[in-house]
């Protein structure tokens, strides 16, 4: 990919510049590439409706293209003009979850290049909420696909810097509106079969979706990898948020999980391996060796989904060999903490 002339401008995260917002419009309009931040994670923005920008974002990114991408949009009104037909399920959970991190696969109307579906008859949909991205889809007058502002399959983007490191030269501009909220993508629900299936777990859970659809269900492959799933969705498929050092995630009981990691902490150090190891407030104190860092307290999973991403590269930061993870409990967001996990670490978990 050619090299870009990357800038970076830094605004108000509640009341967002109007040059800045501007001049990422224009961007977008132009077939430009604009990373920006949501309440999730940063996307990295093309214009939805132009198969050749959406193509630079696949460059960008090192994306699969058999990936689907999802839009973003400012508005429900926005929603009508991409998708077949809305139902009542869909504009009852828009209503409530909207602005927010909860994505909606719809039937997908003609006007959306095939590129964003890979091919798919669905589309995926959300609207975020972060005053930044909404102002500039809404400035930009189209919807803006906007997967990970990352290189494909590295942890997702938390902050500005993040986008930097990665993706520096390959993006027009970087708008910088601090860290982000939630720290973990958005819930994927699909509502176009028998059953809403959710495909991705994420900020709106389980539990939050089954008080207004209670038949909702959770997708196999958030239980287990498939290699041979057709990707509805992103993050179905593919080695996703790793770090560069190998991981190995534990689950168990916490005292289990404090034992069994200390023990092959002890071990790899022994071997001249360098240990990182993510623990929680709870248990950081009982591990005796390693680049030890605490992703947040048990009792509020939500700091622990928000500090994630950032963990994961500033133990790459620290150029460890292998991370050690403790695992968490599987409900509320914490389903969606150990999806990401299971995916970091590839698959390599051990029971103790």
């Amino acid at each position: 990919m050619e090299n870009t002339n990357t800038r970076v401008i830094k605004v108000n995260s509640l009341k967002p510049e109007k040059k800045a917002i501007i001049e990422g419009a224009e961007l977008i309009k132009k077939g430009g590439l604009v990373a920006f931040p949501t309440e999730t994670v940063y996307g990295l923005g093309a214009n939805g409706l132009d198969p050749k920008a959406v193509a630079k974002l696949f460059t960008a990114k090192g994306r699969p293209q058999d990936n689907p991408l999802i839009l973003h949009v400012y508005s429900i009104e926005q929603v009508r003009e991409l998708v077949e037909d809305i139902s009542e399920e869909a504009e009852r959970l828009m209503r409530i979850f909207w602005p927010g991190p909860l994505t909606l696969l719809f039937k997908r109307g003609n006007k959306i290049p095939e590129i964003i579906t890979a091919g798919l008859d669905t589309v995926a949909i959300r609207m975020p909420n972060n005053p930044i991205a909404l102002e500039l889809i809404k400035a930009s007058g189209v919807p803006i696909a906007a997967p990970s502002a990352n290189t494909s399959g590295k942890p997702s983007p938390t902050m500005a810097n993040h986008v930097r490191e990665d993706l520096w030269g390959k993006v027009n501009l970087i708008i910088d509106g601090g860290s982000t909220g939630v720290g973990l993508e958005s819930t994927v629900l699909d509502l176009t079969g028998n059953k809403p299936i959710i495909l991705r777990p994420g900020g709106i859970t389980l539990e939050n979706l089954q008080k207004i659809i209670p038949n909702v269900e959770e997708d196999l492959s958030i239980i287990k990898d498939d290699k041979k799933i057709v990707p509805k969705s992103p993050g179905q498929k593919y080695r996703h948020y790793a770090p560069k050092a190998e991981m190995l995630l534990f689950t168990g009981e916490v005292d289990a999980l404090v034992n069994g990691i200390s023990r092959q902490a002890k071990e790899l150090i022994q071997q001249g391996k360098k240990v990182g190891i993510m623990a929680t407030d709870e248990t950081v104190g009982r591990y005796e060796e390693g680049t030890i860092i605490s992703l947040g307290s048990r009792k509020n999973k939500e700091t622990i989904a928000h500090n994630l991403f950032n963990t994961l590269r500033l133990l790459d930061d620290a150029k460890v060999d292998i991370i050690l993870c403790e695992g968490m409990e599987m409900s509320g967001i914490g389903t969606a903490i150990m999806n990401r996990l299971k995916k970091a670490s590839s698959g390599n978990i051990k029971m103790v």
